[in-house]
């Protein structure tokens, strides 16, 4: 079996840099948010809204039974990466770090939100939003000014103050089809000042992963020029986000973290969920810079039994050899060509 001297966080940090495979490791896995705390442990986190108008005793409370339950469901499932995302204010996020680093030390790498960059608007002012960037050039280059200022600014006070280890980027930048803007666009409103937020994180010593759902194979290239050390998730319900070829082309410039197909755990059969997980190992893992996630977020409504089978996945298949070499199990339903038949099964 798998054993591993590394700590869940050190485990996290190996990935993101992209290091070797140890020895005998298992791939490190988390979640942006795994929101089936009732489902597994009967709980549920306290939202924003518990807070409002709460004591200063009754906000500390419910802190730390949150910052108790991120705990209890990265021990249950095995995460290396908590990703907080249940507080009221950056000051209620700084408290629950602490409160976690009060109960398990630096056990766990701790990150949040910390995206300042344009993402696909919502409906309601998408058509306005397009126009300005057509309209207004100089005004939404002001925006995106003012918003990295911003991000970065509360990105070393929550550096300094509480000790928070990293962010994940969460704009998202396409659809299915392909990204929100053309390339040419997205180099000039949203590249440089994706470029200086990651640099700026960079500079504070935090990790960084960036975060987008879609296709976004046209401008790959330029997120991986951003330099994050991670890229999340890998949207094979996309057109072309094959991780494969994404792991060929990026692979040796950031981590991958991500590529289990969510809609397959919803709605596919036991086969195609064993099938989508096995290749994504066999395309994630292999020389390290891989973190074993879904496509999204374990989701409300999502079976547990289905991501549970994802994870007994791992269990079974995502560990590396005394080589550091991924599982053999892994590649014995390939035939001879090399063609991976499961995934083929998995779309």
């Amino acid at each position: 079996m798998a054993t591993d001297s590394l700590t869940p966080k050190q485990q996290a940090i190996w990935a993101l840099e992209r290091k070797p495979p140890r020895p005998n490791s298992k791939v490190p896995t988390f979640e942006l948010e795994f929101q089936l705390t009732q489902e597994l442990l009967g709980k549920e986190y306290h939202h924003w809204h518990e807070f409002q108008n709460a004591t200063a005793v009754e906000r500390d409370r419910m802190l730390r039974e949150n910052a108790e339950l991120y705990i209890e469901v990265a021990e249950r499932l095995d995460y290396s990466i908590i990703m907080i995302v249940h507080a009221p204010d950056d000051d209620g996020l700084g408290q629950t770090i602490r409160h976690i680093r009060d109960i398990v030390g630096d056990k766990y790498l701790l990150i949040a939100h910390g995206d300042a960059t344009f993402a696909i608007p919502s409906g309601s002012d998408m058509v306005e939003v397009a126009t300005a960037f057509f309209e207004r050039p100089d005004e939404m280059h002001e925006i995106a000014k003012r918003n990295v200022q911003w991000a970065l600014q509360r990105g070393k006070r929550l550096r300094e103050e509480y000790g928070i280890d990293g962010f994940a980027l969460c704009a998202d930048y396409a659809f299915n089809d392909g990204p929100f803007l053309s390339p040419r666009m997205f180099r000039q409103f949203v590249t440089p000042y994706l470029k200086e937020l990651v640099a700026g994180y960079r500079a504070m010593d935090l990790y960084v992963i960036k975060h987008t759902d879609g296709n976004i194979m046209p401008i790959l290239d330029q997120i991986v020029e951003a330099e994050p050390h991670g890229l999340h998730s890998i949207d094979s319900q996309a057109r072309d986000m094959d991780i494969a070829r994404i792991k060929a082309l990026a692979g040796d410039k950031l981590c991958l973290l991500g590529g289990v197909q969510c809609s397959l755990l919803q709605t596919g059969t036991e086969e195609q969920i064993i099938e989508n997980c096995k290749y994504v190992l066999r395309h994630g893992m292999p020389g390290g810079g891989y973190v074993y996630a879904t496509t999204n977020v374990a989701f409300k409504g999502l079976p547990l039994e289905r991501y549970l089978l994802m994870l007994e996945m791992r269990k079974r298949y995502g560990w590396y050899d005394e080589h550091g070499n991924p599982c053999p199990e892994l590649y014995r339903d390939q035939d001879i060509t090399g063609v991976d038949n499961g995934a083929e099964r998995a779309k």
